[in-house]
């Protein structure tokens, strides 16, 4: 464990109230170091907050989503992804070894119990985690249901990106030999783990510029630039760790998390969830809520898959809030 030198200032010393007040790697086993940092103040709310993917990390401005007046809120980077190390490992990386991350956190600082906040990918994790750990949950928001299930995926690469973007749809099968396209999101995945760079490498970006132009309401642009996929810029470092985790089923057995939504009685619940939502859309959310009675969706008009669209993430601070005053604690 290391701490850095900002760890154990209090909240009242800094000028930036969303400033971490501890930051840490914390060795979990494995080879696995996993950065975390606690915002708000020492005796609030606990809550932690999980995010997207997965192998995106947490972003300065998710401690903006907790009011640090009311919250002691934790943020941390998943096995591989952000500033954990080793940065985009994937052995020892499966949803059983995040949700054993999670317990020691949670044990780290003591908490009981504690509010779970994750969307999309995150929203996988949480729910994965309140099932596994239901007595150390207090309350959960969600934010675009994910139930990390084959028949999701297909939904949104095979279904809704053709209807919508016939155009880009085009363009993410024109990235494939032709032998394999009848099963593009298995060739995807197979590409993006293969280690050869110029196999990798243009499947890497085509996935992840498809992926954000779905996840947008109103995308800048909604085609590939087929010309820049071969280019020697950075990688992005989601495709790899999504393979990962899609072509393993999300390491769950198929559609366990609505099959086991009875684990969540008692806990209460708010699903923040945009009307337009590609990715991850509104039956997925109803769904849920149908099997666990004590969730009510929220849904945001005119807003897609983002957290920055600004209805969508003034929505999930409101639920963040509203939960936080019907837990006890």
């Amino acid at each position: 464990m290391a701490p850095d030198a900002d760890a154990g200032k209090s909240t009242g010393q800094r000028s930036d109230p969303f400033a971490p007040l501890t930051s840490q790697l914390l060795p979990v086993g494995d080879g696995h170091e996993i950065y975390l940092e606690s915002v708000g103040r020492a005796d609030g709310i606990p809550a932690v907050y999980l995010h997207g993917g997965p192998g995106s990390g947490c972003q300065p401005d998710h401690r903006r989503l907790f009011d640090p007046e009311r919250f002691h809120a934790i943020l941390f980077d998943q096995r591989g992804a952000g500033r954990s190390r080793p940065k985009g490992r994937r052995e020892d990386n499966t949803l059983p070894h995040l949700i054993a991350d999670m317990e020691k956190i949670r044990e780290q600082f003591g908490f009981k119990r504690w509010m779970v906040v994750g969307g999309s990918w995150g929203a996988t994790l949480a729910l994965a985690y309140a099932q596994a750990h239901p007595a150390r949950v207090s309350g959960i928001v969600l934010r675009a249901t994910f139930l990390g299930t084959r028949e999701e995926l297909e939904g949104a690469f095979l279904d809704a990106l053709p209807r919508f973007y016939p155009d880009l749809g085009e363009d993410f099968l024109g990235v494939l030999p032709g032998e394999e396209r009848a099963q593009p999101l298995d060739a995807y995945y197979r590409r993006i783990l293969d280690s050869d760079p110029q196999v990798h490498g243009p499947a890497a970006r085509a996935w992840h510029d498809t992926e954000r132009i779905l996840s947008e309401h109103a995308p800048g642009r909604v085609r590939l630039d087929l010309a820049s996929l071969n280019s020697s810029r950075a990688l992005p470092a989601t495709p790899f760790m999504e393979a990962h985790y899609f072509y393993n089923g999300c390491f769950m057995k198929p559609g366990q998390l609505l099959a086991e939504a009875g684990r969540l009685a008692g806990i209460p619940g708010l699903i923040v969830q945009g009307r337009y939502d590609l990715l991850c859309p509104p039956a997925t959310s109803h769904a849920l809520a149908t099997a666990w009675p004590d969730a009510e969706v929220r849904l945001v008009e005119g807003a897609g898959h983002s957290l920055y669209d600004p209805s969508v993430r003034d929505a999930v601070m409101r639920a963040i809030a509203d939960l936080a005053s019907e837990i006890t604690p």
